[in-house]
């Protein structure tokens, strides 16, 4: 069975009614991005940091995965399918994908603030301030935050060396070291973005780009890659 990796960004979830929060002005929902998605962000006023995730958790729990995420999900009936991820929402896993790897964490865990370990599922959209791990540390967002490293960025690239298909969906490819993965595709691989932008993908032969939205450009493509040819 050949292998097909999905990497995944905020343009899916988009669809889904998700707001990607980066203003034009660079400001995430009128913060700077310093403030509110670093460590140091966290040091300065951990109260901001915990509203502004509040703020996103709140919002996924209020919307659902869309056709776009349910159609990746119809490729593990003819692939071997492990979508790796951007995003922080868990709309892959909630559509039906079995195999999903959080490159920047995930919104609905939090984790201990003294021991990296102690990763706990969130059942409601609010985490407080007081609210504490086993160990009596504050609890803080499971949220890889900028400047901080990206714990499962091996097993991505370990993924993307094995792929035979790669698609790229709703993500410009800016961030290291994720804009890195592309990199790592072995000779002879296909290689479908899918985005209703202009992206270019340096470096990378043998690439189809679908022009589109992630809901059209995905039930598109699935069709064409479920063909009895191509696996």
């Amino acid at each position: 069975m050949k292998k097909i990796v999905v990497l995944s960004g905020a343009g899916i979830s988009a669809e889904s009614g998700i707001s990607t929060f980066r203003d034009s002005n660079g400001l995430w929902e009128n913060h700077r991005i310093e403030d509110v998605a670093t460590p140091e962000g966290w040091n300065a006023n951990p109260k901001l940091v915990l509203e502004f995730y509040n703020q996103r958790r709140k919002q996924l729990f209020e919307v659902e995965p869309n056709e776009g995420h349910k159609s990746l999900v119809k490729l593990e009936d003819f692939y071997d399918v492990q979508i790796v991820t951007q995003n922080v929402d868990d709309l892959h896993e909630r559509a039906g994908s079995s195999n999903v790897l959080h490159l920047h964490g995930e919104l609905k865990k939090v984790r201990s603030t003294i021991d990296h370990n102690l990763v706990y599922d969130l059942d409601h959209w609010e985490l407080k301030s007081g609210d504490k791990c086993e160990n009596g540390s504050q609890l803080r967002p499971h949220i890889v935050w900028f400047g901080e490293a990206v714990p499962n960025i091996m097993l991505a690239e370990e993924n993307i060396r094995k792929a035979d298909v790669l698609i790229i969906v709703g993500t410009s490819l800016n961030i290291y070291p994720a804009a890195g993965l592309v990199d790592l595709i072995k000779e002879g691989a296909k290689v479908y973005l899918v985005d209703p932008a202009n992206v270019t993908v340096n470096g990378v032969e043998n690439i189809t780009v679908i022009k589109a939205g992630a809901v059209e450009g995905l039930a598109e493509l699935v069709n064409e890659l479920s063909s009895s040819e191509q696996y």
